[in-house]
Order: structure tokens, then C-alpha cells, then sequence
């Protein structure tokens, strides 16, 4: 067994003190105020404050490429406004620097994503960001990304019949669910079989029967409940993601009411748009107030990754602890994202945390060590 001891453990739901950690292969085997009586126990570190990896929920790393000009940006597929056959697992290369810049900032883990100007980009995927080829890093498919606002009808140069509305925008997508929804009663009532449907329209079924989530691009209040409304009707299982220009309580609050998690950010960017009109960092503290579900993104290279950590002084700023601050990039993100053995430090999960040579949220603190699922990933 390793061991690290730690001055300060954030385990992802509490700060606790003096804390042993223990991890057999790449499970955590023990946490605990008494040092475990193994032979075979190995100190690695002491004297350490220790935090889960970190999870950023929503992504475009490894699609935009460090040091790749603009035209190498594979986050878009410009050929069809519906196309969920796009998987974006399939545009990541895992030699983008951003990955090694990542791990040694503690993000072990990301959500990727396709971007937000087709109605419905692809497929969403979760990845380890410290290992050397997709295959290795893949995890779990994610869910089917679709995009409310301005974005998809800003792209009326790209290929296929596109929007100019979000009227149409939406129309596209009802239609698209519709016809899945239709040929799922067919396929009830004996009258189609599976084979004869089209993989698109399968994809759509998919996403009706929560096999995938909808990771739902949108900025303003409306579009949010719009979301709602697209939800109710179809059943979705939804996730808002950005949602940076709700500036009102009760919009966050409907969310919530309407079991619709939040993947929010990102926080410290530019409102370049005039649907962002409304973004502000302040807007935190109606989200807080809210009581609604969130985890925390970078939308790297949006802001970058490495720099998601110190968002979560908005947090702290508007009354969140700082455990459940740390909550927001760590258990909370590996809830929403649907992944189970990761975000805490409690026995049974995956041994994947960071090792900080003082307080996180010190300036002057950062990560010695990144250990990965058992394996020592970065280390200074």
C-alpha cells in the first residue's frame, strides 16, 4: 500500500486534517486519521495537503490545439446543422500540450465536446487527460451535444440547410425528435423493425430513451426555458451548459425545479457576443442562491484549463465554503458528467488526486504531484 499523509485533506465533500490516505493499485483502500499497519506500507508524501483530481465538465481540449493555427480546429464539423454521428473523440489528439499543461495543474479529466454552431454537434465525450493515445483515454461516451441562441443560425456560411432563427433552430430539432419518437411507436407496435431505421433518427430514440444526455449549449434566460419546455415535452435527459447571461434567481431556480443540472462557465471570459450581455461574474450569487445543481467548466481554450482552479474564488466570494467550492470541479463535476468512482477521496474510488505543497487557494501553493488512478502522473 502507498501512503500519503496530509496536513489538510479536501475530500470532496469536507476539509479534514491529518489524514492518512491509502491506495492499493488504482483504488483508494483507506482514508483515516491512524497510520495503516501494513508491512508493505510506502510513504510517498507528508506534510501535504491533498485534493481529488480535478474534472472539467465541458471541454474542447485536444480538438483547438495549442501552438495549431485557427484553420486546424476540428471543434465543428461544417458539413450538416444535425449530424450526431460526429464523435468528438474522433478530432482529439492527445499530443496537444494543453494536456500536459493540465495534469500538472491537477485536471486529470474532461468532459470533450463538439462546439456549439450545428444544432446538434456530435457526441460528447469523457477522457483521462494524461494518457497518450485516445484509446487509452477514452472513458465513457457522454452524451449528444445541441445548441441553443445565437451560435447555430450565426452559420449560415457552413454546409446543409442551416437556421437564421431560433425558431428554426428549434423547429430543426423537434423535427428531428419527432420522427424519432414516431418510429419508436412503429418499432412498439410490430409495425418497423430496428434495422430499417436510419442511424440518425437511432441516434435521436437514444437520446428519447436517456441513453445519452443532452448536453444543451445556451447563454439567456430564454433559451434556458426553452430547454425546460424541450425537455418536458420529450422526456430529455438534460444538462444547460453556460447558461453565462442568466442574471435572474428564478430562471436558475427553474432549472432546478425542472431536474436540469448546470454545467456553468466559463467563469473570467470575455462577453464577445450580444447574447452575453448580461454575463458577469455576480451572476454567481443567484446561481448559489438558487440551490441549483452545478459543476464548473473551462470551455478550454475559451479560458484555459490549467486556470479553472482559480474561478473558484467567485465561490468563495459569494458564500461557498472552501471544500464545496473545490466540490464544483471535483464530486459535483463526476455526479453530473454520470461518473461514479471518481471526484472524492473515500475508499473504493479511483486513486486519483493531487498533491499541493500548501492551501490551494494560495497564490503561492501549487500541485507537486498528479497521481492518476494509482500512477504518479506528474510529480516536480
Amino acid at each position: 500500500m502507498k501512503i500519503i499523509k496530509s496536513t489538510s485533506l479536501y475530500d470532496g465533500d469536507d476539509e479534514k486534517r491529518n489524514y492518512y490516505i491509502g491506495f492499493e493499485g488504482d483504488k483508494i483502500a483507506y482514508v483515516g486519521l491512524e497510520k495503516p499497519l501494513q508491512n508493505d506500507a510506502e510513504i510517498i508524501a507528508e506534510d501535504v495537503v491533498v485534493t481529488p483530481a480535478f474534472i472539467d465538465s465541458h471541454s474542447h481540449i485536444g480538438m483547438v490545439r495549442a501552438g495549431e493555427p485557427e484553420d486546424e480546429d476540428e471543434s465543428n464539423e461544417h458539413m450538416d446543422p444535425v449530424f450526431p454521428l460526429v464523435n468528438s473523440m474522433h478530432s482529439i489528439y492527445m499530443d496537444d500540450m494543453s494536456f500536459t499543461e493540465s495534469v500538472e495543474s491537477g485536471v486529470l479529466y474532461s468532459v470533450v465536446l463538439p462546439g456549439s454552431g450545428n444544432v446538434v454537434g456530435g457526441k460528447s465525450v469523457f477522457i483521462r487527460n494524461y494518457e497518450d493515445n485516445v484509446e487509452k483515454a477514452y472513458i465513457k461516451d457522454m452524451g449528444i451535444k445541441m445548441a441553443l441562441g445565437y451560435n447555430p443560425r450565426s452559420t449560415n456560411d457552413w454546409k446543409g440547410d442551416r437556421p437564421s432563427t431560433r425558431m428554426g433552430a428549434m423547429a430543426i430539432l423537434r423535427d428531428n425528435l419527432l420522427k424519432a419518437k414516431k418510429t419508436q411507436n412503429l418499432i412498439n407496435r410490430d409495425k418497423k423493425d430496428i434495422d430499417e431505421v436510419d442511424p440518425v433518427t437511432e441516434v435521436f430514440m437514444d437520446i428519447i430513451s436517456k441513453k445519452y444526455k443532452v448536453m444543451a449549449h445556451l447563454h439567456k434566460e430564454d433559451d434556458a426555458v426553452l430547454l425546460i419546455q424541450l425537455s418536458r415535452e420529450f422526456g430529455l435527459d438534460a444538462i444547460a451548459n453556460h447558461c453565462m447571461d442568466i442574471y435572474h434567481r428564478k430562471i436558475f431556480s427553474f432549472l432546478n425545479l425542472s431536474n436540469i443540472p448546470i454545467i456553468y462557465g466559463p467563469l473570467d471570459c470575455f462577453p464577445y457576443k450580444v447574447e452575453l450581455k448580461h454575463e458577469s461574474w455576480k451572476n454567481v450569487k443567484p446561481l448559489i442562491d438558487s440551490g441549483a445543481k452545478f459543476s464548473l467548466m473551462s470551455d478550454h481554450p475559451v479560458i484555459l484549463q490549467r486556470n479553472m482552479f482559480y474561478t473558484l474564488r467567485h465561490l468563495l466570494r459569494f458564500g461557498l465554503s472552501k471544500p464545496k467550492a473545490i466540490s464544483k470541479i471535483t464530486k459535483e463535476s463526476a455526479d453530473i458528467v454520470g461518473v461514479d468512482d471518481l471526484g472524492q477521496i473515500k475508499p473504493g474510488f479511483k486513486a486519483s488526486f493531487v498533491i499541493w505543497n500548501g492551501d490551494p487557494f494560495s497564490l503561492t501553493s501549487y500541485p507537486i504531484m498528479s497521481i492518476a488512478e494509482g500512477k504518479i502522473v506528474y510529480e516536480e
